[in-house]
This record gives C-alpha cells, sequence and structure tokens, in this order.
C-alpha cells in the first residue's frame, strides 16, 4: 500500500478557499471530482504547484512533477467541495494515513464552523 505524508501547502490553499467562500456545500462527489482529462486541462494552463494544491496527500518515492506524487484531491479544480473533504477524510481513515484524515476532518469542521454547520448540541464527552 503506497504511503502518503501531509501536504501542507494544500491545507493552506484549502483554508484560502474556505475563507474565500471558493467552496460548494452540496455536491455528489463521484459526479464533480476531477478526472483525468479535468487534470490534464488544469496542467495545460497550471503549474505543477498550483496543481499539488489541490492534494492533501503528497504520495511517498513517487517522483514530483507527476500526477502519481499527487493525492486526496479535496475540490474541482476551481473550488473546494465539503463532498471532496469528506471523500478525503473517509479514504485516509479507511487506509490509516491518519496525518491526512485529521487534515482533512479539521478542514471539514472549519469549513462547518464558517458556513454555519456547527451542531445544534454539545456531544457528550467531547
Amino acid at each position: 500500500m503506497a504511503k502518503y505524508s501531509l501536504n501542507d501547502a494544500a491545507v493552506v490553499k484549502a483554508r484560502e478557499l474556505i475563507d474565500a467562500r471558493q467552496y460548494v456545500l452540496d455536491s455528489d462527489w463521484g459526479d464533480v471530482q476531477p478526472g483525468a482529462e479535468a487534470q490534464n486541462a488544469y496542467l495545460e494552463s497550471h503549474s505543477w504547484q498550483e496543481y499539488s494544491g489541490w492534494h492533501l496527500g503528497l504520495t511517498e518515492g513517487a517522483n514530483d512533477e507527476t500526477k502519481a506524487r499527487y493525492a486526496f484531491v479535496y475540490g474541482d479544480l476551481r473550488r473546494l467541495h465539503r463532498s471532496g473533504l469528506i471523500a478525503c477524510v473517509y479514504r485516509a481513515a479507511e487506509w490509516r494515513h491518519k496525518d491526512v484524515e485529521v487534515a482533512a476532518h479539521h478542514l471539514l469542521q472549519y469549513l462547518d464552523r464558517k458556513t454555519g454547520l456547527e451542531p445544534t448540541r454539545p456531544i457528550d464527552g467531547a
């Protein structure tokens, strides 16, 4: 199984997108996540550094400036998607990539606070 490190620059970019209100709260991630064609089109007019900012994970051992290097995409390469963050939390938790899981969870909570989606009552033990 591949190992991933947290892409700190992507965490910063995600927070900036949230602060700038560049997000979608309700979407079907299966329909909006960028496929190979969308990624290739993005790379035609953007740098690898910009591309990497959309991915919370960096594949250890993969070469820089290859799509294999970047994992856990959270947006459609224009806006952050809440469903994308949820997918990152789920996938990272499933495969035990704790740093990515925790970062995606914190970003999801940050987005929810910014958009008024906080819990209506405290959770016991929290």
